[in-house]
């Protein structure tokens, strides 16, 4: 069966990352703002406070690897010594790549490899509900091993350097979402394929997206009671099994709509609609407008100007 994880971090089309290796000393503190940016931060040495809006700090050590599907507002600083509160550092560039934070007369005790991508997908922010807004992995070195060929080919001039860029970073979102599957993850599509009941009911779903499943269908294929599969499905994903189907299908068909791949009533039935009509319809209620004005609308948008 298709593997949905793959499905949506092929269809994000991940892009080029900014990547830096910040060293750090004394008491220091660092903000970022920026919306609708994948961040990602690897520990090399020492030790930092990761502390996310909303969220209880956390404690990066040496090792540790964080990634924010959709980076809102987080501080990172020092955790001892701590600098005052509301006063932040400003990073000194060193060279390309290589950034000092803090007092420059002290030796460095934090040093991280922290950057981050960029997706084509016009519609990241939909497939991004489908992922965790926080993950993070302690000792994984085969994290830590792709995180440093990115920094590396980031970084370096060599032919071939997008497509390879584009090629790791698939398979760092891939391990780091894998990595963060199961039950301690919070609701979402990797919550539920580390049920073993659940994942057969969303590969069955991303096989055959044109097939008219209902909940019944759904639930015998995960070997639960139409109430318990409901329920649970809910509880572990955080939406609706048919929700969770028809954002899938609108993702499917704003991407064929984006490649200019077939007519509408092509891509409707391949999504399981049996007319245009009842295509149109639908992709109306869902994304706020018909699927034709939406191809004319993303045609214009050369891939720089894509907004993610």
């Amino acid at each position: 069966m298709t593997d949905p994880l793959t499905q949506i971090v092929t269809l994000l089309r991940p892009g080029a990352p900014y990547a830096k290796i910040a060293s750090a000393s004394g008491a220091w503190r660092v903000r970022r703002d920026e919306d609708s940016i994948v961040f990602y931060n690897l520990t090399l040495a020492g030790q930092a406070l990761l502390e996310v809006d909303g969220r209880p700090p956390i404690l990066l050590e040496e090792g540790d690897f964080a990634l924010i599907p959709a980076a809102t507002r987080f501080t990172i600083s020092s955790p001892d010594p701590v600098l005052p509160a509301g006063q932040f550092s400003e990073p000194v560039l060193l060279a390309p790549g290589q950034v000092r934070i803090g007092d420059p007369d002290l030796p460095v005790t934090t040093q991280q490899l922290v950057g981050h991508c960029t997706f084509g997908a016009r519609d990241a922010a939909l497939l991004l509900t489908l992922l965790p807004d926080l993950v993070v992995i302690r000792g994984e070195a085969r994290l830590a091993m792709l995180i440093r060929l990115v920094a590396d080919e980031a970084r370096a001039v060599r032919p071939g350097r997008e497509v390879v860029l584009e090629r790791l970073l698939e398979v760092l979102l891939i391990e780091a979402f894998r990595a963060s599957s199961g039950i301690t993850a919070p609701p979402g599509l990797l919550r539920g394929l580390g049920d073993p009941h659940l994942s057969t009911a969303l590969r069955a779903m991303h096989s055959d997206p044109a097939r008219s499943w209902t909940v019944a269908e759904l639930a015998r294929s995960a070997g639960l009671s139409r109430s318990a599969f409901f329920t649970r499905f809910e509880r572990e994903l955080g939406l609706a099994p048919m929700a969770y189907l028809t954002g899938w299908r609108m993702s499917l068909a704003k991407d064929r709509l984006r490649r200019g791949d077939g007519s509408l009533a092509e891509i409707g039935a391949a999504l399981g609609y049996g007319s245009a009509s009842a295509f149109n319809t639908a992709f109306a209620r869902e994304v706020g407008q018909p699927p034709g004005q939406y191809a004319m609308s993303v045609s214009r948008l050369v891939p720089e100007d894509v907004p993610v």
